[in-house]
C-alpha cells in the first residue's frame, strides 16, 4: 500500500512554459545558461536547440536530424560543446554558434557497443567520460578523440558523476551499487562500493562543496553518502511513492531537488542535522513483550504461545510485534515524510518539533524522466513521458 503523499504546500513551483511537439520521449534535455533557450535530444533522433522568441513561445533556432536515437547528452555552456549519446554506441560532438543558431559537427567517438546510457564532458580533464548497456565505462580524450582507458563494471551503469579535484568517478549501476573509481590518464582503479539501494541506482548527484554524494533508485528512495567525512555516514530520504529520475543540488540554499516518475517534486532541506537510520536488529522474540516470532518454534512450545509477525521500529530499530508497533508517525531528520511504523516508547518519545517537515511536496502534472536545475535563473527543467518539457520558476520554493 502506498504511503500517503503529504499535501503540497501552499508555495510552489510557476510553469513558465512548455515545449512541445516531439514525436518521441525527451531523453535528455538542458537549460542554457544565460540564454532564454533549451537543448533538447529525443528518442525521435533529433537535437533541438530551442529559443525563446518575442511571443514567450519557443521555437527550435537548430533541428539537426540524427540516423538513430539520442539516448543521452553532455553539454559545456563555456565551450558550447554538445556530446550527444547515440542508441548504436557512438557519442556524437557538435559546437554551437554564440547565438545558437547553428550548430557544426566536430567529432564522433566510438565508445561503446550497445546503446549509451551516459555522457558526462569534464572541460578540467578534456574527457569525454560515458557507460553503455555493454557494462562498460570509458573515457575518451576530447581534444584527440582517442580512447584513453576502459573499465568493466559488473552491471549496466545508470548514473555517472566526476570529481575534478580527486579524479574520482561515481557510477551508480543497474544493481543498486554506487562505485568510487579513481580515473587517471591511463588507467583507473576501483577504491570502494556501497550499497543501500534495493533497486536500480536511476540517478546521481554530486556535490563537490560539501563533498556528498546523492542516489536515487527504483526503490523510492533517496541516499546521501557523505564522502568527505569518511565516516561512511548513509542518511536515507523517504519522500516518493515511485522511482526516482532525476536529482539536483541547489548549493547556494543547501536544497536538495528530486522528482520521480510519478511526476512528484520533492524540495528538500539538506542544512538541517540529519540523523542516519538505524540498522535493524535481529531477535527471536519481541524485545517490548517477549513474545516469540513464528520461527521460534522452542520458546512457542515452552510458552504455549502462538508465535507473531516480526517488524521493526523505524526509530530504534528493535524487532518487536504488531502490538508493541501498532503507532506511525513522521520522522523527518531521519528521513521519513511519509508516516512508519515505530514502537510504542519511541512514538512517546518523539515530539511535535520533531514532527516538523523538512521537505516540500508538489504535483508536476506529468510522469517525469529527465530534470536539470538552472542555478543562476532558478529555473527547473521536467521531460516527461507525455513527450513534453516544462519549465518552472523555482524561487518560490528554492530559496
Amino acid at each position: 500500500m502506498a504511503a500517503e503523499q503529504p499535501k503540497p504546500q501552499t508555495r510552489k513551483p510557476v510553469l513558465l512554459s512548455k515545449i512541445e511537439a516531439f514525436q518521441d520521449i525527451v531523453t535528455t534535455a538542458v537549460i542554457i545558461p544565460k540564454e532564454d533557450g533549451v537543448i533538447s535530444v529525443s528518442e525521435d533522433r533529433t537535437i533541438r536547440v530551442w529559443l525563446k522568441r518575442d511571443s514567450g513561445q519557443y521555437w527550435p533556432s537548430v533541428y539537426q536530424t540524427m540516423s538513430n536515437s539520442c539516448t543521452c547528452m553532455s553539454f559545456n555552456p563555456e565551450t558550447r560543446r554538445l556530446s550527444v549519446g547515440m542508441d548504436t554506441g557512438g557519442i556524437s560532438e557538435f559546437i554551437l554558434a554564440e547565438d545558437y543558431n547553428k550548430m557544426t559537427p566536430a567529432r564522433t567517438y566510438q565508445a561503446h557497443q550497445g546503446r549509451v546510457l551516459v555522457v558526462l564532458f569534464v572541460l578540467e580533464m578534456e574527457w569525454v567520460l560515458s557507460t553503455g548497456q555493454d557494462k562498460n565505462f570509458t573515457w575518451h580524450c576530447s581534444e584527440s578523440g582517442q580512447q584513453l582507458g576502459t573499465y568493466r563494471t559488473a552491471a549496466c551503469v545508470s548514473g555517472l558523476q566526476f570529481d575534478v579535484e580527486t579524479r574520482h568517478a561515481f557510477v551508480g549501476d543497474q544493481s543498486g551499487q554506487v562505485t568510487i573509481l579513481k580515473v587517471e590518464q591511463d588507467s583507473c582503479s576501483m577504491v570502494t562500493t556501497f550499497k543501500g539501494h534495493t533497486g536500480n541506482v536511476t540517478a546521481l548527484c554530486w556535490d563537490p562543496g560539501q563533498r556528498v554524494l546523492f542516489s536515487g533508485s527504483s526503490d523510492n528512495s533517496i541516499i546521501m553518502w557523505d564522502i568527505g567525512g569518511r565516516k561512511g555516514t548513509a542518511i536515507e530520504l523517504q519522500g516518493h511513492n515511485d522511482k526516482v529520475q532525476g536529482l539536483c543540488f541547489a548549493s547556494h540554499t543547501r536544497q536538495l531537488i528530486s522528482c520521480s516518475s510519478d511526476g512528484s517534486i520533492v524540495i528538500w532541506n539538506m542544512d538541517v542535522t540529519r540523523q542516519e537510520t538505524p540498522e535493524w536488529l535481529d531477535s527471536d522474540s519481541c524485545q517490548k513483550c517477549e513474545q516469540p516470532f513464528f520461527w521460534n518454534f522452542k520458546q512457542m512450545w515452552d510458552s504455549k504461545k502462538i508465535g507473531l509477525r516480526q517488524h521493526h521500529c523505524r526509530k530504534c530499530g528493535q524487532a518487536v510485534c504488531g502490538k508493541c508497533s501498532s503507532k506511525r508517525s513522521t520522522i523527518p531528520l531521519m528521513g521519513f515524510e511519509f508516516e512508519v511504523r515505530v514502537c510504542d516508547s519511541c512514538h512517546e518519545s518523539i515530539t511535535e518539533e520533531d514532527r516538523a517537515p523538512t521537505a516540500s511536496f508538489h504535483d508536476s502534472k506529468h510522469s517525469i524522466v529527465h530534470i536539470h536545475y538552472e542555478a543562476t535563473t532558478g529555473n527547473l527543467l521536467t521531460s516527461g513521458t507525455d513527450k513534453v518539457i516544462k519549465l518552472w520558476d523555482m524561487t518560490p520554493v528554492v530559496s
